[in-house]
C-alpha cells in the first residue's frame, strides 16, 4: 500500500496505491469539502489541474445532501464523477469547530447542524458509517481536536478518549468492509495522532495509536492557533515515533513554505483550503511569492498571474482580466484564480518529488521555501 523510494535526510519520496490508484508522495490533495471544490471547478478540471487525491469532508456530507444518497448514487466516486483515490476527513474538526453547539461524551460528540439547528449525534461507529457510505478510499478516524494552547490535564484525557475510539472506529470499519453491500470494501482508516503542544502526550499518544498498525497515520490539530515555529516543533518530536513504512499526513497545513519545511521533516500527505479560499479573495500563489490581485498597479497588466506558470490560466489570461473579474463579481474571476492556485499547489508537489528523485530537495528548500512566503 506504500512503498518509500527513495529518501533525502527526513523528507521521503514514495507511492501509495488505494482501490482507485497509485499516488506519488508527497502529494497535496485537493479540497472539495462537499464533493466540489468551491470556485466551480469540475472533477475534470481537477484532473487538468494534476490533483491526485480528492477530500472530502464527513459531517458536511452527511448533513447535505445525506450520505445514505451518496451511497444511493453510487458512493461518491460516481456521485461527483471522480475516478481517482478519495479522502474523507471524519467530521471531527468541524465538530471541534462548532463548539458553541457541540458537548463531547465518552459515546462520541452531540452537536446542532449548522444548516438547520437539527441535533446530531456522532460517534467513532457513526462516522465509520457515513464514510463507508461515501466510498471513500481512505478514511480518517473519528478524534478530538483541542484548541491551542489547552490545559494539560484536558489534552491528556482527550488523547486517551481518541485512542479509545480509534479502537472503535478500526472494529467498526473492519465490519462494514466485511459486508456484501459495502461500496468500497478496500476502505482504509488512518488513525490520528492528538497532543496539543505537549512533547510528551505527543509521543505518548503515536506510540499508542501505531500498535493498530493502520495503512496511515495522520498528525492533527496543528495550524489551529499556536506559532509555526511550534508547529515544526512538534513534527520534529513526534515523526520519529511514526511507523517509518506507512504515509504521514499532516492535517490542514498550510502554505508552500509549510509544506517544504514538512516535507523536510517527514510528512508525505497535505490539505488545505488555503489555495482555493485565497484564490478567491484575489491572493495568488506564484514562484515569486504571493501576489494580491486587487492590487491597483495590476489595472492594466497584460502580464499573466505568473510568467513562470503554464497553468490553463496562465497561458491564456491577463492579471488586468483576472482582477476586473473578481472585481465585478464574477464567477468566472473566482473560477480562474482557484485554477491557478490548485496548479501551482500540485506543480510544486511535482518539484518536489523531482528534487527529492534526484537528491537536490535540500537545494530546492534553500532555495524557496522563504520564498514562496514574501507577498509581492
Amino acid at each position: 500500500m506504500f512503498k518509500v523510494l527513495r529518501t533525502e535526510g527526513n523528507a521521503r519520496r514514495g507511492e501509495f496505491t488505494c482501490a482507485h490508484g497509485t499516488v506519488q508522495t508527497p502529494v497535496f490533495q485537493n479540497v472539495g469539502t462537499q464533493g466540489a471544490i468551491k470556485g466551480a471547478v469540475s472533477a475534470q478540471d481537477l484532473k487538468e489541474l494534476g490533483c491526485q487525491i480528492e477530500l472530502s469532508n464527513t459531517y458536511h456530507l452527511h448533513v447535505r445532501p445525506g450520505d445514505q444518497i451518496v451511497r444511493a448514487m453510487g458512493g461518491l466516486h460516481k456521485f461527483m464523477n471522480w475516478d481517482g483515490p478519495i479522502l474523507t476527513d471524519s467530521g471531527g474538526f468541524q465538530v471541534f469547530s462548532l463548539s458553541s453547539l457541540r458537548r463531547i461524551k465518552e459515546e462520541g460528540v452531540y452537536f446542532s447542524s449548522h444548516v438547520d439547528g437539527r441535533k446530531i449525534f456522532m460517534g467513532p461507529e457513526e462516522s465509520m458509517q457515513i464514510q463507508s457510505n461515501l466510498g471513500s478510499d481512505i478514511a480518517m478516524a473519528f478524534d478530538e481536536c483541542c484548541e491551542n494552547p489547552s490545559p494539560y490535564e484536558y489534552v491528556k484525557k482527550s488523547c486517551e478518549r481518541t485512542t479509545r475510539w480509534l479502537y472503535r472506529c478500526k472494529k467498526e470499519l473492519d465490519r462494514l468492509n466485511s459486508l456484501p453491500t459495502t461500496v468500497n470494501p478496500q476502505q482504509m482508516l488512518f488513525g490520528i495522532n492528538q497532543g496539543g503542544t505537549y512533547d510528551d502526550l505527543r509521543i505518548q499518544h503515536m506510540k499508542d495509536i501505531a500498535q493498530l498498525d493502520l495503512p496511515g497515520y495522520a498528525i492533527g490539530g496543528l495550524a489551529v492557533g499556536e506559532s509555526t515555529e511550534t508547529m515544526y516543533h512538534i513534527l520534529d518530536v513526534v515523526l520519529p515515533h511514526a511507523p517509518q513504512d506507512k504515509p504521514r499526513y499532516l492535517m490542514g497545513v498550510g502554505t508552500p513554505s509549510n509544506i517544504i519545511e514538512a516535507v523536510w521533516r517527514g510528512v508525505d500527505f497535505f490539505d488545505c483550503v488555503m489555495p482555493t479560499r485565497n484564490a478567491r479573495h484575489g491572493h495568488l500563489f506564484t514562484w515569486d511569492g504571493i501576489r494580491n490581485l486587487n492590487n491597483a498597479k495590476y489595472q492594466l497588466d497584460e502580464n499573466p498571474i505568473d510568467e513562470r506558470c503554464s497553468c490553463p490560466v496562465c497561458r491564456n489570461y491577463s492579471r488586468a482580466y483576472i482582477r476586473h473579474l473578481l472585481k465585478s463579481g464574477e464567477m468566472l474571476g473566482q473560477r480562474l484564480a482557484v485554477m491557478h492556485n490548485l496548479w501551482f499547489y500540485n506543480n510544486l508537489m511535482t518539484q518536489i518529488r523531482k528534487t527529492l528523485d534526484d537528491g537536490d530537495f535540500a537545494a530546492f528548500r534553500a532555495q524557496w521555501s522563504d520564498r514562496l512566503s514574501r507577498r509581492i
